[in-house]
């Protein structure tokens, strides 16, 4: 066991992947203080949608059901351009447990997870600001700031900085913010909408003027998009009802807005979220075009990486490495893949010139009639396509497929989510109780004790507490298992 601090993990913020990381950290028992320099949460909507994989994720912490009864469950896109319909795309059919676009607004998506950690016996400190820290070889020495001025020493183990685009754990690493922020402006608003032509559903409309968006809330509450070239502030009611007569659907009206606001955006990441004893994520190591919704979703993935294998190390199962070794590659990794694929769609919706328009919408017209195209894009926009096929913790030797090394494992709907649960355990999924009982005896505190039927007759897996493959060997192949165990349990 590590020495013993009050605090094991200090976390940084307070926002949706700072209550995401506490809360996973205290389900695993791992003394934890989250402490936030504003004195309230947010009650802007923010980020809006929670797609399928970050609520599969939430399956394991075990509070999807109270979001599923806040939120809106959208599965329909529909795509415009200049009035004629040019795509669609269901998510009812997507891999999922989860198959649609959860529609939450960020405040109630931060009062839930902080209902939700407060379960677990740990409450949010806010209006207590991190001012500085020293990252040692051995701790990390941080100085906190109350609202009236006295400061606190808190060693930890680990300092995990969720404090946004601007966080001081990044200012005080050092770590440069590499990318851009794009020149033209957008606006959002949040208002309440009469004559949408497809209520429920997401509506795109690509117009010569520019792109707006309907993403609906609740009842008649949508969020509305829209880039406004020049408008670097927020716009009035009037303007937002001019966009909408001129770009969307015939008869929209927009009345009673909740939220209006301006902003551009940054396209930005760093090249490392660890540096020795500090981590990085959400905010504070990536931002994205808001195009797709994944930068709430992704920074929540970060956390639910890291969270086990911080909680493995500081329960003294595992040593440091390569658990921590593998957190900043495989974010990273999608990371890079989220920033291209966001800036992409980015690029596509503000394309300008009637030439380049129409080549667009053609080929959209195109791409939206070729089912395994529509089904992979769902796939992506979903998140259930992220893996990590090239990470540190894969077992090496010979592998089989479906599901493959790194990927996604499949869920049974007639067992808990691998990773529910107070213990970080792997899960192996075969035949054999003999060896398996063997291994099991061995690795109590890292090998789920009950063996899962395989996916196929044909292979063996062992799978990560969230969710993604660590070893898929062919079927009887134990010993394999027993080689990936001792590595991670550095035996």
């Amino acid at each position: 066991m590590q020495e013993s601090f009050k605090t094991q993990v200090l976390v940084a913020g307070a926002g949706p992947v700072g209550l995401a990381m506490a809360a996973e950290l205290a389900r695993y028992g791992v003394p934890v203080r989250v402490v936030d320099k504003a004195p309230r949460r947010t009650d802007k909507s923010k980020a809006l949608v929670v797609w399928s994989r970050t609520l599969e994720l939430m399956d394991h912490m075990g509070c999807t059901p109270e979001f599923l009864d806040a939120g809106l469950k959208v599965t329909d896109v529909s795509i415009y351009a200049d009035q004629n319909q040019i795509g669609h795309m269901s998510l009812a059919g997507v891999p999922s447990p989860h198959p649609f676009a959860l529609m939450i607004p960020q405040s109630e998506t931060e009062r839930l997870l902080e209902a939700h950690l407060g379960t677990l016996g740990v409450k949010v400190e806010r209006s207590v600001e991190l001012v500085r820290f020293d990252a040692r070889a051995d701790r990390v020495v941080s100085t906190l700031r109350r609202a009236d001025g006295t400061e606190e020493t808190v060693e930890s183990a680990w300092l995990v900085g969720c404090d946004g685009a601007h966080s001081t754990v990044r200012h005080g690493l050092g770590v440069v913010f590499q990318g851009d922020t794009l020149e033209s402006d957008w606006i959002l608003a949040d208002v309440h909408l009469q004559g949408v032509r497809h209520p429920g559903h997401v509506e795109v409309d690509w117009h010569t003027d520019g792109i707006v968006g309907l993403f609906p809330i609740r009842g008649d509450r949508y969020r509305v998009i829209a880039d406004a070239g020049t408008h670097p502030e927020a716009p009035t009611l009037e303007e937002v009802q001019a966009i909408l007569e001129r770009r969307g659907a015939p008869g929209l009206v927009a009345t009673d807005p909740v939220w209006l606001a301006a902003f551009r955006i940054n396209e930005r990441k760093v090249a490392d979220y660890r540096v020795g004893r500090v981590f990085l994520a959400g905010d504070a190591a990536h931002i994205h075009s808001p195009a797709g919704g994944q930068g709430m979703n992704t920074g929540i993935q970060d956390a639910c990486n890291l969270a086990w294998k911080l909680a493995l190390v500081c329960r003294g199962v595992c040593p440091a490495e390569p658990l921590l070794g593998s957190y900043s590659p495989e974010r990273s990794g999608v990371g890079d893949m989220v920033l291209k694929e966001t800036g992409r769609m980015t690029a596509l919706a503000t394309m300008r010139g009637g030439i380049e328009q129409f080549v667009r919408n053609h080929i959209a017209s195109v791409v939206f009639g070729i089912s395994p195209v529509v089904k992979k894009i769902a796939d992506g926009i979903t998140e259930l396509s992220i893996g990590y096929p090239d990470s540190p913790l894969n077992a090496q030797g010979a592998h089989v497929k479906d599901p493959a090394v790194g990927e996604r494992a499949p869920i049974s709907e007639v067992q808990a989510p691998v990773g529910a649960g107070r213990s970080p355990l792997l899960v192996a999924f075969g035949d054999d109780g003999t060896d398996f009982s063997a291994l099991a005896a061995q690795y109590p505190a890292l090998l789920d004790p009950v063996l899962c039927k395989p996916f196929h007759e044909a292979g063996l897996w062992l799978v990560r507490p969230d969710g993604y493959v660590l070893l898929a060997t062919k079927a009887g192949n134990w010993p394999a298992v027993g080689e990936a165990l001792r590595r991670l349990a550095g035996a």
